[in-house]
Parts: structure tokens; C-alpha cells; sequence
């Protein structure tokens, strides 16, 4: 094989879509199990931004889901990815099965967006987008539910928000805005 013939093939490579899924940089590389035992990759939203939170149905802050569904139905028709991550991990405060998970956030809430099923967000046994989160922003652990990444079009955290800052906080509309302008 010539020079040319080995550059020709580099470049089809590349261009396949499921090796550029598998090589996206950041959170593009997670996939998340859905509450219907499908799988959620991130990286079929690869270019757009997700903001990632985790969920609990029964927390006091739970009024934070209605939110993130505005969010969800402001910005989804832009590009952004709203995606709830049901834990239990602070103080028990998700319910038991994903059923009753799903029957929450639709009836109790109204929320369209995607749910993963109930996974860790904090320890060793930790859902791996949560650890790498956690490794590329050390500063900023999840402390309590709703905690929410926001991922760039690059697939890096763009921003941060506590359980505290509500999804319609005007930090948080800023942040969403930054990176649905900008360049993928």
C-alpha cells in the first residue's frame, strides 16, 4: 500500500460514524441505561450541548423537574439535551423501581425529557459519567440531589449548578445560551 492509498483509507475511517461516536471526546462517550432498559447515548448528541441532573422524585426540591422540563421545552428544538438521572444516593429520596420513577416524573411532574434509570452519582460506585464529571470539575461533587452539569458541544463541562440554583436561574439560562451559540 502506497502513501496515498494509506491516507485514502485514514480518511474513510475517519469519516465513519461509528468510529467518530466511538473516539467523541468527553461525555460524548457515556451511555446511560433508560428506564426502559434502553441504552441513552450521549454520544448521539454528540456537537450538543446536555445539561445532566440528578433526579429524586420525593426530595423537597423536587419542583426543580417542572423546570427542567421549561428548559427541556425552551432550548430542545435548539439542540440542548435535558437528561434526568434518577438517585437515590441523598437520602433515599427516589422511588424504589423504575416504574414508579416513570409515574412520578409524568404524572407528578409533566417531564418529556429523557430519564436514565436510578443510578449512583457520588462514590466508588458511581455511574461513570458522574466520575469523570467529578475528575474534570473536583471542586463541584453533587452535595445533594438535582445537581446539574452542563456539557459543551465539545463534550467538557461547561458549568456547574448546585442543587441551589434552580434550572430557570438566570446563571443557568446564561450558561445554556453561551453554548448553544457557540461554534460545535
Amino acid at each position: 500500500m502506497n502513501r496515498r492509498e494509506f491516507i485514502a483509507g485514514l480518511a474513510c475511517l475517519s469519516a465513519s460514524p461509528a468510529l467518530a461516536q466511538m473516539s467523541a471526546a468527553g461525555a460524548y462517550r457515556f451511555s446511560f441505561k433508560g428506564l426502559h432498559a434502553e441504552e441513552i447515548r450521549l454520544g448521539d448528541h454528540a456537537g450538543k450541548p446536555i445539561l445532566v441532573c440528578n433526579t429524586a422524585s420525593f426530595c423537597g426540591f423536587a419542583s426543580q423537574m417542572h423546570d427542567l422540563e421549561k428548559l427541556h421545552t425552551r432550548y430542545a428544538m435548539r439542540g440542548l439535551l435535558v437528561l434526568g438521572v434518577p438517585s437515590g444516593d441523598f437520602g433515599g429520596q427516589e422511588a424504589a423501581t423504575e416504574k414508579e420513577i416513570e409515574a412520578q416524573a409524568v404524572h407528578q411532574f409533566g417531564i418529556t425529557f429523557p430519564l436514565t434509570a436510578k443510578a449512583k452519582v457520588r462514590g466508588e460506585d458511581a455511574h461513570p459519567f458522574f466520575k469523570w464529571a467529578l475528575a474534570e470539575k473536583p471542586a463541584d461533587p453533587p452535595r445533594w440531589n438535582f445537581h446539574k452539569y452542563l456539557i459543551d458541544r465539545q463534550g467538557r463541562v461547561a458549568d456547574v449548578f448546585s442543587t441551589m440554583t434552580n434550572p430557570t436561574d438566570a446563571r443557568v439560562i446564561a450558561a445554556i445560551a453561551k453554548v448553544l451559540d457557540a461554534k460545535a
